[in-house]
């Protein structure tokens, strides 16, 4: 990784580096920081969740565009069309940007339970489409025939042949009109990457062969055929390789093509679950194609399948989450504290008569030069194995050992900066012993779920003192009470950042792509909720902070794991006295992330 972090790989173009710090690459193009003092001047502590709809919204332009440019170089007929998978990310500051961009697209949504339904029933645009994937009862069946007497554009998509017949048995008690029906098959194809697993013939989802035949027998017993619109298949989310969805395209148009010549007239679309990857790396590009590759394979494919079956060319669908939210979101993390920070010079506390190698260590800072940079660090750290030994055979005192690990660690940092090291495979080499612990004022487990779970990358980039070397090899530690909270340095994939007096200045990092999956999936860890989550709209040229959503009070949170928060507040009061209990009841009314004083904000 150089020194820009792999911007240029992850970014897209959604963010760039100039005059040292990152910047919003859209209308009057402000610095992240810029954004970031704004809200704090407000008073909002922790963490902090930047929503930028625009992102979004060039997202769904950007795919819709790609694809209706391929259906017009390959002249075919069928015509394109996307939902969003609600799974990926539910919340309402996502959400309504989401529907308002997609209107004009007739984007719509997917939804994988009743809950999302809901959402979906309420918000997606009348005429847009709706697609319900997942396990199904007959409560949620019930709901998408009401969801279709609302006048939504709705289709079950069938998991299993008991769907089938639950469709048919509301159908029958309800007297409503039946949505349209998908069918999701089972393809002996599978995806590629991380997440592979969801396709494929041993997939958690789809029909098989014969159910397919079998629930198409049904549908034509229950003069149900009409309403058989879409077929649907997922190989997989995130595909880092296009060869898979070949494969998948040329079997599933087969599965289209063999229903349509068997009578289903009103088939008329493949609907392609998951697909799209994003990089999540600043290292190295893990996707091996475009999005207009993506398009062109679809649209060919599906059209030479038709040609040779003799059928229409189907409509396209994609479900590509990930593709549209991911960039949309930063978590931005204020450094709190860098562990090296009590080696200050300053903590020094030399007796009358040290130790030989204490006093040794002291003339190897005093003497270095450029010139013998390289082989004091190497001294220093042989000097300090030395002397740890010493103090387990207890020849040496806790101050000796205090003053050895501070002059140790002022040496190296010291010969990184006579050195100026433009190789960082020259830095690497002493990684092990000039690591750097920085402590962030965020949950892992709340921040970035998938990090903890899978070990998904991020793109990890401070948003300031971009026009430094950045010369620490960082460890990053979360503020939760579990030694998992950490993000350590990885040798491999090494994260650099600079060596900041934080009673000077302040340091925040920036995690980005984090707007899919990880907003949902965080869990409440020692009880550390939601960041703030702040929308960032761009109107005339300036910027407009909406819909600020604070983190959660620590009461609240506790409500919410169904903690009775009056008997809290009565045991609480009766065992204070009135003053001391007006105090702790600012505390229950604020939320869990560590309180700082910033200067950046008096100034």
């Amino acid at each position: 990784m150089n020194s820009k972090y792999g911007i240029d790989i992850w970014s897209d173009g959604n963010f760039f580096i100039e005059d040292g710090v990152a910047k919003i690459n859209h209308d009057c193009k402000p610095s992240i920081i810029s954004i970031v003092k704004k809200i704090r001047k407000q008073g909002f502590k922790g963490p902090l969740l930047l929503r930028f709809p625009h992102i979004t919204k060039k997202q769904i332009k950007t795919l819709y565009t790609t694809f209706n440019s391929s259906i017009k170089e390959y002249d075919y007929k069928g015509k394109f069309n996307a939902v969003f998978p609600l799974k990926v990310n539910q919340l309402p500051n996502f959400v309504h940007p989401l529907t308002s961009a997609g209107k004009k697209y007739n984007y719509g949504l997917e939804a994988g339970s009743k809950a999302e339904l809901i959402i979906a029933m309420t918000y997606n645009n009348l005429g847009s489409p709706i697609t319900i994937n997942g396990f199904k009862d007959k409560e949620m069946i019930h709901l998408c025939f009401i969801a279709k007497s609302m006048g939504h554009n709705i289709t079950i998509i069938i998991e299993g042949l008991n769907e089938l017949e639950m469709i048919i048995e509301v159908l029958n008690e309800s007297k409503l009109e039946s949505p349209n029906i998908g069918l999701r098959v089972r393809l002996h194809s599978g995806g590629s990457g991380l997440w592979a697993k969801s396709g494929g013939i041993n997939s958690k989802f789809g029909l098989t062969s014969t159910e397919i035949l079998e629930a198409y027998e049904l549908m034509e017993e229950n003069d149900l055929v009409d309403y058989l619109t879409m077929i649907h298949f997922h190989i997989g989310s995130a595909m880092n390789s296009i060869k898979p969805l070949k494969k998948a395209l040329r079997e599933s148009g087969h599965i289209y093509a063999e229903l349509k010549n068997l009578g289903a007239i009103n088939l008329s679309s493949i609907n392609i679950g998951g697909g799209l990857a994003v990089e999540y790396s600043a290292y190295e590009r893990t996707r091996f194609y475009s999005l207009s590759e993506f398009a062109n394979d679809v649209v060919f494919t599906l059209k030479e399948i038709a040609k040779q079956k003799g059928v229409d060319e189907p409509n396209i669908f994609t479900e590509s989450g990930r593709f549209i939210s991911a960039a949309s979101t930063v978590l931005i993390t204020p450094v709190l504290e860098l562990f090296s920070a009590e080696y200050e010079l300053s903590h020094l506390k030399f007796k009358d008569k040290n130790p030989p190698l204490i006093q040794e260590l002291h003339d190897l800072f005093k003497d270095m030069t450029k010139k013998t940079a390289y082989e004091f660090m190497h001294d220093s750290i042989d000097h300090m194995e030395s002397l740890l030994t010493l103090f387990d055979l207890g020849y040496i005192d806790l101050q000796d050992r205090s003053n050895a690990e501070i002059l140790t660690h002022q040496i190296i940092k010291k010969a990184i900066s006579l050195l100026q090291i433009d190789d960082y495979e020259e830095l690497k080499k002493f990684d092990k012993n000039i690591q750097e612990k920085y402590l962030l004022n965020f949950s892992l487990f709340q921040s970035l779920p998938d990090y903890w779970g899978i070990n998904q990358e991020f793109p990890i980039m401070p948003i300031t003192h971009l026009d430094k070397k950045p010369t620490r090899s960082a460890s990053l530690w979360d503020i939760t009470c579990d030694s998992d909270g950490e993000i350590p340095f990885d040798m491999k994939k090494p994260l650099y950042l600079h060596d900041v007096n934080l009673n000077k200045e302040d340091y925040f990092l920036g995690f980005f792509n984090v707007g899919a999956y990880q907003d949902t999936l965080g869990m409440k860890h020692n009880l550390f909720s939601h960041p703030t989550e702040v929308n960032v709209v761009f109107k005339d040229g300036e910027v407009h902070l909406e819909k600020i959503l604070e983190s959660q009070k620590i009461i609240d949170i506790l409500e919410d794991i169904d903690y009775d928060t009056d008997e809290i507040k009565a045991i609480l009061n009766k065992n204070l006295t009135p003053k001391i209990y007006t105090e702790l009841e600012k505390y229950l009314n604020q939320n869990s992330y560590l309180k700082t004083i910033w200067s950046y904000y008096d100034e």
